[in-house]
């Protein structure tokens, strides 16, 4: 993610758990990962996840990331928005963070993402492309422990 170019797909955290969505953000901000979009879904917990981590004048509400409870009836055209959200560039030496659901991603990347590897707080990495490429997962844990064991939070 330091290098840019990626598309980081954040689960959103629970309302509960301000002091980790803030921490998140102090992590990746701490591990220089730079960041030029901050999208998230319309809905509450990703709304405040991404505010809480990023700062509310930086986050851009996204409808294509909306959670509209069932997503087996989801449109297609809006399902094709969030892939799209995932394939599209962030630009050179930038990432994009999309702060929404599971079940659009899964759903968006044709894959699943079951709890145990993908808790709250969990970003998938992907590298866009004609079709976005998982480049893996990680916990929110160890995005802050890796930033505190570098000395830099």
């Amino acid at each position: 993610m330091q290098d840019g170019g990626k598309i980081v797909y954040l689960h959103h955290l629970p309302p509960t758990d301000a002091a980790q969505a803030r921490e998140i953000g102090r992590a990746l901000r701490a591990l220089r990962v730079p960041l030029n979009e901050i999208l998230a879904s319309p809905a509450a917990p990703a709304r405040e996840t991404a505010e809480l981590a990023f700062g509310a004048d930086r986050v851009s509400v996204a409808m294509e990331l909306a959670d509209e409870g069932d997503l087996g009836d989801r449109p297609p055209a809006t399902l094709e928005a969030a892939r799209r959200l995932l394939g599209t560039s962030p630009g050179p030496g930038m990432n994009r963070i999309l702060v929404g659901h599971r079940a659009l991603l899964e759903l968006a990347a044709e894959r699943r993402f079951p709890a145990p590897v993908f808790p709250d707080g969990a970003m998938a990495v992907f590298l866009p492309a004609p079709t976005p490429q998982l480049l893996g997962t990680i916990t929110a844990d160890r995005v802050i422990a890796s930033a505190k064991a570098r000395g830099a939070m």
